[in-house]
């Protein structure tokens, strides 16, 4: 197969059309629509669904199903009745960075809603996960992630009380709790694990976040220890998946065969 002059590198291969040319009509659409997006430029106002219907010659149900693509890919968004161009993904370093320092390295303002921090004795299998034994006293930080106001995560985190005794009255929720620990109580991350996946929000979750049911979310599950290897915080951190990108520097192990 030659490969096209015009292929950016990061694009499906012949822009996901099979080899024999044949395309569902929506797809048709869509590839026609990608276009009018990026001609429109971020915020501009999509022709209405029945104007694009008159103008590629389809049912609306089939731009419809275009639109709804576009919707879940982040290439558009929705405001009020109508239909924008959303803004490029925001790119979350796969690191022990913050989400305040992944947000601000982009332009962006980011932010914080309390949805509440609860105290209980800790349960055996998140006992395991942070190095204490069942029963402790633990805390749980549930909040909003937001960027520019705009709500796109929702995080869980669980650390021990004695870790922290005072963070339902020294910590501010809108901010970042990695500086918290770091400026106010002296402690320094060490390394954590982190695990990846994709999922649908449950139906509180997309509530809190405000989106729909149905939209993929990419879930982050991360252990993280302190300087010295002792276990800190267990996060649950959803972000949208049609608002985020992860990145990650590779590079060779020493000594690794």
């Amino acid at each position: 197969m030659d490969y096209p002059n015009d292929q950016a590198p990061g694009a499906p291969i012949r822009s996901g059309i099979p080899e024999h040319g044949r395309i569902p009509k929506y797809y048709a659409v869509k590839a026609h629509v990608s276009v009018l997006i990026d001609e429109l430029g971020e915020g501009g106002t999509l022709p209405t669904e029945r104007d694009l219907a008159l103008r590629y010659e389809v049912s609306r149900e089939t731009v419809r199903q275009a639109l709804r693509e576009l919707l879940l890919e982040g290439r558009l968004r929705r405001r009020g009745r109508g239909t924008v161009v959303a803004g490029p993904k925001l790119e979350q370093p796969l690191s022990l960075a913050s989400y305040t320092e992944g947000v601000r390295r982009q332009g962006r303002t980011p932010g914080r809603t309390l949805i509440g921090l609860d105290r209980f004795p800790c349960p055996e299998a998140l006992a395991a996960e942070i190095g204490v034994t069942r029963g402790e006293p633990v805390w749980h930080l549930e909040r909003v992630l937001l960027a520019d106001d705009e709500r796109v995560g929702l995080e869980s985190t669980y650390v021990t009380v004695a870790r922290v005794p005072r963070l339902d009255t020294e910590f501010d929720p809108d901010s970042s709790f990695y500086a918290y620990l770091h400026d106010r109580l002296g402690i320094s991350f060490g390394d954590g694990d982190e695990r990846i996946e994709t999922v649908l929000a449950t139906p509180r979750e997309a509530l809190l976040i405000g989106t729909p049911p149905a939209l993929p979310m990419l879930l982050i599950h991360r252990v993280s220890r302190d300087a010295s290897g002792l276990p800190l915080e267990r996060v649950r951190t959803l972000f949208r998946g049609d608002r985020f990108s992860f990145t990650t520097h590779l590079g060779n192990r020493p000594n690794q065969r």
